[in-house]
C-alpha cells in the first residue's frame, strides 16, 4: 500500500471529496487513524502543549519534530504525513532549507508546514523549487500568539480579511501545495477555498473548506483545560477511540462537521 499523494489530494478537492485530517505524534495513534480512514496526519507542534505540557508551541524543536514524525511514519502505510516546522526554525532561507531537509530525510515527512503570509513568499519559492512540498498556515498563528495578543479569531474586519485572502493567493503563487486556515470567519474561508486551486484545510474555519483538521486530543476530549469552541468530543459520543476517529472521518466526509455552532 502506497501513501496518498499530492495528486490524489488535489483530485479530492476537484471532485469535492472532503479531506479528513488529524494530528498524531506516535505510531499507535498513527495506526488507529489510518484504520479509521483519515487521509492526512499532521505531526503538529501542538505536541508541545498536549504531549510535553508546555504553555505554548514555542519550546518545540526540530529534533522533537523529527522524532515524532518518524514514529508516525512507522505506524502507518497510507497516510499523507505533514510536519510542522517549529518556531524560528525557518527564520531565513538557508535555515529553512536545512531544517526542512532534515524533517523529510530523517523524519520521513512528505510535506512541511509554515506559519505566515506574504512575507514567506521568497522562502516558500526557495523550498518548492528544491522539491520540498509546503503547506501554508494563515489566520490564527500559534507561533505568533504573543504578537497576536492571544488565541483570537482573525479576519473579522474587512481589511484583515482581504489581507488573509491576498496572502493565501500569494502563497499558492509562490508554490505552496496546501493551506491550513485557522480561526477565521466561515465566509472568508469559503471565499479562499474557492479562490485557490490547492486544498484548503480548515480548523475553526467553517464547513466550506476542502477538508478539516483537529488536534487529536481535542477531538478525544482529553486535552487539559477548556476545549476550543470549534472542536467536538467524538469520544464522548462513541466511548471507544477507534470508533470516535471513524465517526470524525464520517462527519467530515458527510459535511456534518463542523456545525454552525463550531464556526465563526
Amino acid at each position: 500500500m502506497s501513501r496518498l499523494s499530492l495528486n490524489q489530494l488535489r483530485k479530492m478537492k476537484a471532485e469535492k471529496n472532503k479531506i479528513a485530517v488529524l494530528t498524531a505524534y506516535d505510531a499507535s495513534f498513527s495506526h488507529v487513524l489510518e484504520q479509521a480512514g483519515v487521509d492526512i496526519v499532521l505531526v503538529g507542534d501542538s505536541l508541545g502543549m498536549v504531549i510535553q505540557g508546555q504553555e505554548s508551541t514555542l519550546p518545540v524543536t526540530v529534533d522533537h519534530m523529527i522524532y515524532h514524525t518518524a514514529n508516525v511514519i512507522r505506524g502507518s502505510d497510507r497516510l499523507f504525513v505533514i510536519t510542522d516546522m517549529p518556531f524560528m526554525s525557518y527564520a531565513n532561507i538557508d535555515q529553512a532549507l536545512h531544517n526542512a531537509a532534515r524533517l523529510m530525510a530523517e523524519g520521513g515527512a512528505q510535506m512541511i508546514k509554515l506559519e505566515g503570509g506574504a512575507e514567506l513568499v521568497e522562502l516558500i519559492a526557495a523550498l518548492t523549487q528544491r522539491g520540498i512540498p509546503v503547506c501554508g498556515h494563515l489566520g490564527l498563528l500559534p507561533q505568533s500568539v504573543h504578537k497576536l495578543g492571544g488565541y483570537l479569531v482573525q479576519g473579522r474586519e474587512a481589511s484583515a480579511a482581504e489581507k488573509i485572502l491576498q496572502d493565501a493567493i500569494s502563497l499558492e503563487e509562490a508554490g505552496a501545495d496546501m493551506l491550513v486556515l485557522e480561526c477565521v470567519p466561515a465566509e472568508l474561508a469559503k471565499k479562499i477555498s474557492e479562490a485557490l486551486s490547492i486544498p484548503v484545510i480548515g480548523i475553526g474555519a467553517g464547513a466550506d473548506c476542502d477538508g478539516q483538521v483537529l488536534v487529536l486530543y481535542d477531538m478525544l476530549g482529553i486535552t487539559p483545560g477548556k476545549r476550543p469552541r470549534f472542536s467536538h468530543d467524538f469520544l464522548a459520543d462513541c466511548g471507544h477511540i477507534p470508533a470516535a476517529v471513524s465517526r470524525y472521518v464520517e462527519a467530515v466526509k458527510n459535511g456534518d462537521f463542523p456545525t454552525a455552532e463550531q464556526q465563526y
